[in-house]
């Protein structure tokens, strides 16, 4: 069996107010979203169909008070969340919450690239993660991209890491080379160097939907705001980047548009 190393297993929504993030991203992407029956904390689970997806909760006061804002997180797995972390401070990564484990869930780390790009370390306390849905299941997220400080630096980071693999390079002309990596079997995703307009590097994920601009008319009918397109990508597909009505940014997947 392929080691799941290096795959992204979650995602999960950090935001101001729960519900209405649940309320909002239900209507844009169809997902579902139901309590996850802590008891002593409010945890949604977000659903696309059958498929578990991701999960929301408000932003914990000690991310708040460090400068966390509303926004959406990768969860990466390794074999060992504590024995990773050596590997990744020395590759000049950071460490921003120590590990800790979820009861009954698993032990997870929140760390950053060497250009402040968040995202989890995780293992899951029951084993390998169950195979995902097709990749391009609407629901699911289907592309993940990093505004990097340094694109090609970047990828030696997490390729350093995890064993991600290179699987080609876009010239996209004066915003500079778009690399394009396989995180796992049937898991794709991009870097790059981010434009001078950006101002700090960041993971954005993009979430499938059936049709590009139905689904971009659902974010502004529920106080969104597109960031850039409807764009056609070289593979064919429609996307749009938006912001939530918390602030946090989110991007949009489609096959037509």
């Amino acid at each position: 069996m392929t080691s799941p190393k290096g795959k992204f297993v979650w995602y999960e929504y950090m935001g101001d107010d729960l519900q209405a993030a649940a309320d909002f991203y239900s209507g844009v992407v169809g997902w579902s979203v139901k309590d996850s029956g802590m008891a002593s904390f409010d945890y949604r689970i977000v659903a696309a169909g059958p498929a578990m997806v991701a999960g929301m909760m408000t932003v914990p006061d000690e991310a708040r008070k460090m400068g966390a804002r509303p926004s959406w997180m990768g969860y990466i797995w390794v074999e060992d969340v504590d024995a990773a972390l050596p590997a990744l401070r020395a590759a000049g990564g950071q460490v921003f919450k120590e590990p800790a484990d979820i009861p009954g869930v698993g032990r997870f780390a929140v760390v950053g690239d060497p250009y402040g790009a968040a995202f989890m370390l995780f293992r899951d306390a029951g084993g390998d993660p169950p195979p995902p849905p097709a990749p391009e299941t609407p629901g699911l997220v289907g592309w993940r991209e990093l505004q990097a400080g340094d694109g090609e630096r970047a990828f030696a980071f997490y390729s350093g890491l995890f064993g991600w693999k290179k699987e080609s390079d876009f010239d996209m002309g004066p915003m500079g080379v778009y690399h394009i990596f396989n995180s796992a079997p049937g898991e794709s995703g991009g870097m790059m160097t981010r434009t001078p307009q950006t101002p700090a590097s960041f993971w954005l994920y993009y979430f499938n939907v059936e049709a590009i601009d139905a689904a971009a008319e659902r974010v502004t009918a529920r106080g969104g705001r597109i960031a850039n397109g409807p764009v056609q990508v070289p593979t064919g597909q429609w996307i749009v980047q938006a912001f939530d009505p918390q602030g946090a940014m989110f991007a949009l997947l489609a096959p037509k548009r």
